[in-house]
């Protein structure tokens, strides 16, 4: 009876965690159980915090017209028949918002099922862009009816309200919930990769800086939102310093993309959960996929958006076709940190997104440099940078990247 206490325990040790068979059949309470309630919530959460990011690129534009001078010179073939372009600025500040982000991968780790990890991730992230979109939408009208300070005023507000949704609803896992069913939280705690006690002091520092997967990841995020950051900052410069449009329009024209973006998120957490749970592809399989189809389809797309000229139309389907498909990495690189290494993901992720951020900072100001003429061969040089960034971190991710946990990342059997 040892020799086969002691084979079952060898098993299940060199089972990958998040393979089907190692969790129940059957399904937990569906969409209106306490997990997606939370995911809704976290939901809502990213959607207030984005679009606090996403008005002051909207503002900045009423900002600049006016207060800025009007330059006379001689137009070229090179730039789209208009008003004159205002010296483009991309120093503008911004309001960092990272806590909420590891706050959203620890809960993750006590809260998704694994076989539903992908799409309860997703479904949360897709708050970003529909925060996006509404922003775009409202902020421009915003700006020109009431004033570009009501945007700050607007939006700070319904964060306020946001802060007793998220104090009194969420709960740091199940057995704290007061509200939920049993079947529901033996369901989530008999698939969690989170079992026995938890060392909290323990912190694998040189284990983690020697970890290749961890690096791959730390790429990935950086180059992808190398692309990301110039898409969400520039989009709506790129409409009113290049074709002219005014605020208002290059706001509403912003929007779309990020719809696509919203609908591609959960999309694809839906589609990747479907083929890891069918066995059509294996997870560290899926998650490069995804991740080599998010970065550069989006990256040949926006290199399209220079040769287009001034036809505002075929601008706006590039962008939205090139938003749509980046949102493929949420199912590839951007949970993966829940794969590897989800006892310390909070952690991890707060450090990758912040080094990641950084990409935040220099894209808009290379870009500023590269496109400061605001011609469309300085934008040009804009997106075959991005391209090019994008291409260095797909190679290093489907290099190094993998999708079983960690060694060090273990939790620790109760002697």
């Amino acid at each position: 009876m040892e020799d086969d206490s002691l084979a079952t325990e060898i098993h299940e040790e060199s089972t990958c965690p998040l393979l089907d068979e190692q969790f129940p059949r059957g399904k937990g309470p569906g969409l209106c159980s306490v997990r997606w309630g939370l995911a809704l919530i976290l939901h809502i959460s990213l959607f207030v915090t984005y679009s606090q990011r996403v008005d002051l690129s909207i503002a900045i534009v009423a900002m600049v017209n006016s207060t800025g001078q009007q330059k006379s010179f001689n137009v070229s073939a090179d730039v789209c028949p208009g008003q004159t372009p205002a010296p483009l600025n991309t120093s503008q500040p911004r309001e960092v918002k990272e806590v909420i982000f590891p706050a959203v991968y620890t809960l993750w780790t006590k809260w998704a099922p694994p076989q539903e990890l992908t799409c309860l991730m997703n479904v949360a992230d897709a708050g970003t862009t529909l925060g996006t979109f509404f922003t775009l939408m409202v902020g421009g009208i915003t700006c020109q009816t009431l004033g570009w300070p009501a945007c700050f005023y607007i939006f700070g507000g319904v964060h306020c309200v946001w802060c007793l949704l998220w104090f009194f609803l969420v709960f740091e896992d199940p057995d704290s919930h007061p509200c939920i069913s049993t079947t529901e939280k033996e369901y989530i705690t008999s698939a969690s990769t989170q079992k026995g006690p938890c060392h909290r002091w323990s912190l694998p520092l040189l284990s983690m800086l020697k970890c290749g997967p961890l690096w791959a990841i730390a790429v990935a995020y950086f180059c992808c939102d190398w692309l990301f950051y110039t898409l969400l900052t520039l989009l709506p410069v790129y409409l009113n310093r290049i074709l002219h449009l005014d605020s208002g329009e290059s706001g509403f024209l912003s929007a779309p993309p990020h719809i696509g973006n919203w609908l591609g998120h959960i999309g694809t957490g839906l589609l990747g959960d479907f083929l890891v749970a069918k066995s059509l592809l294996q997870l560290a399989t899926m998650r490069k996929l995804f991740t080599a189809l998010g970065m550069l389809c989006p990256a040949g797309l926006v290199l399209k958006v220079s040769y287009v000229g001034c036809n505002y139309i075929a601008v706006v389907i590039l962008f939205t076709l090139s938003m749509t498909l980046i949102s493929m990495t949420g199912a590839g690189f951007a949970v993966n940190l829940l794969d590897v290494a989800p006892r310390y993901a909070g952690f991890l992720h707060g450090v990758i997104n912040t080094l990641a951020n950084l990409s935040g900072m220099v894209a808009p100001s290379v870009a500023g440099f590269l496109g400061s003429q605001d011609t469309l061969s300085g934008w040009r040089n804009v997106f075959f940078l991005s391209g090019a960034v994008n291409l260095c971190g797909v190679t290093f991710y489907l290099l190094f990247g993998r999708a079983d946990i960690q060694d060090w990342a273990r939790v620790e059997s109760a002697p």
